[in-house]
């Protein structure tokens, strides 16, 4: 007996599903051409996505690398959609999330099943009402605009994905790579979406509730060369151990000056700085697949229980649970119950 809706590869059991995404003047190229490889690369295993480009009048784009792109269709031509995609631009929102490309995407909402934003094209879904009440991210640069200016909205600025039922939004460029692999692993599982995350190259293990930012890239820029030179240092092995006096003698100052300069600059004390890196850098050994020990020793942390105390502080789970849940995308961590209408600002 065949199963219903078996999904077998090289020919769809049902029409296939249709990626519907909405280019303009300025869009950003590596927002929609990484989410659609995504779907296209997915097709060697499900045989299942038909990627749409569209433009609010039917007319070829200038992208952001300054050629222009033809599109299928526009976007009233454009029929019904499983998901709609809204890329972001290199215009500031408050000059491309409006007119021309605001209409169209109000149109393609109502027809759509699963709503997509990348970058600052979250500005769109939130001037059609989409992100009241919801969870959403946005690149970094811009979440601050987008809370000041949506107040409604709940937005997590350093997410690189959000999903709240059917709308999902994403931080910038190769964020919306991450998100389409996990609307391809909701759809097909993570087998599929690993297989697809191979053929381009790039790690699956980045889920939406992951930082956009590690240790170093969420510290400011230190302004004197003192705090420079022990950053330096420390990130050269975050292994040996280190400590306030050594790295205080290394750069010819006392361990209270050094720790002041800490504060001031990077708002955290030397010790707490070399921690999270060290935090950071066992993540990322256990992402490739280090064993608990290995990433604790790798890492400079004295032991594999000392690991793990450590991820229980941070993040609530245990080393080992967090390397068996991103093995895959973590689409599902990112959800949130269902029950409410999803485009009931947009009708």
């Amino acid at each position: 007996m065949s199963t219903p809706n078996r999904i077998v590869p090289g020919r769809p059991a049902r029409p296939r599903r249709r990626i519907g995404i909405l280019l303009f003047d300025g869009v950003k190229a590596l927002d929609y051409v990484g989410p659609a490889e995504v779907f296209v690369e997915a097709n060697q295993a499900v045989d299942d996505y038909e990627v749409v480009l569209l433009s609010p009048t039917g007319a070829d784009v200038a992208t952001s690398l300054g050629g222009h792109v033809s599109v299928h269709c526009s976007a009233e031509q454009g029929g019904s959609f499983d998901t709609v995609i809204i890329p972001g631009s290199e215009h500031p929102p408050a000059v491309f999330a409006s007119g021309a490309v605001l209409d169209a995407a109000r149109l393609l909402a109502r027809r759509s099943r699963r709503l997509v934003s990348i970058c600052s094209g979250a500005f769109v879904l939130a001037m059609l009402g989409v992100l009241d009440g919801r969870r959403a991210t946005t690149h970094w640069k811009f979440t601050d605009e987008l809370a000041r200016r949506f107040p409604d909205i709940v937005v997590q600025p350093d997410a690189i994905f959000t999903r709240d039922d059917l709308v999902y939004t994403s931080a910038g460029v190769a964020a919306g790579i991450d998100l389409a692999l996990a609307l391809v692993e909701e759809d097909h599982g993570a087998d599929v979406a690993r297989q697809v995350a191979q053929l381009l190259l790039v790690y699956m293990q980045r889920s939406g509730g992951q930082s956009q930012f590690s240790a170093s890239l969420r510290a400011s820029a230190p302004q004197t060369s003192v705090v420079r030179r022990v950053i330096e240092l420390i990130e050269s092995d975050p292994a040996l151990p280190y400590n306030v006096r050594q790295l205080a003698k290394h750069v010819n100052v006392s361990e209270r000056h050094l720790t002041r300069l800490f504060r001031d600059e990077l708002d955290s004390s030397p010790a707490e700085y070399l921690s999270a890196l060290r935090f950071d850098l066992a993540r990322a050994r256990l992402e490739g697949g280090c064993t608990v020990t290995q990433a604790a020793l790798d890492a400079g942390f004295s032991s594999g229980e000392s690991l793990r105390r450590a991820f229980v502080a941070r993040l609530g789970i245990s080393p080992s649970k967090y390397q068996r849940h991103f093995r895959t995308t973590g689409s599902d961590a990112a959800s949130t119950p269902s029950g409410r209408p999803v485009l009931r600002a947009v009708i």
